[in-house]
């Protein structure tokens, strides 16, 4: 099961304590608008999202289909599949894709521990 690129979306108090923190360790803004309240960072194949005030926790994000660029990929395991293999195997899900539809699509579950986990698909 290929998952595709794995990002940390944080919760964060103050997007710009953040984003200026994060460029101490080396980060550059990759995407999103701080007006938006929300930045994607990237040092080299590492990708942190900064997220003010749109959930409560920290979650790992995957996106199938993506490189660590943003960039589509010839060859990947939809989301769709990805779902059916988790569901075949007793996981439970908090939210589905529509199993009828192609394209972008997410599937929202959570470990054992509590930590949520985003397999969000763009393409």
């Amino acid at each position: 099961m290929k998952l595709g690129t794995l990002s940390v979306s944080l919760n964060v108090k103050d997007i710009n304590a953040s984003k200026k923190f994060y460029e101490n360790l080396g980060f550059t803004k990759f995407g999103g608008d701080e007006k938006m309240n929300y930045l994607i960072m990237k040092n080299e194949n590492s990708l942190i999202g900064l997220f003010q005030g749109m959930f409560e926790n920290n979650i790992l994000t995957f996106n199938p289909g993506w490189d660590e660029n943003a960039k589509a990929l010839e060859s990947f395991d939809d989301v769709r599949e990805i779902q059916k293999i988790l569901k075949d195997k007793g996981l439970d899900l908090n939210t589905e894709a529509d199993e009828s539809t192609t394209g972008p699509a997410s599937i929202v579950l959570t470990d054992p521990d509590g930590n949520v986990i985003l397999i969000d698909q763009h393409v």
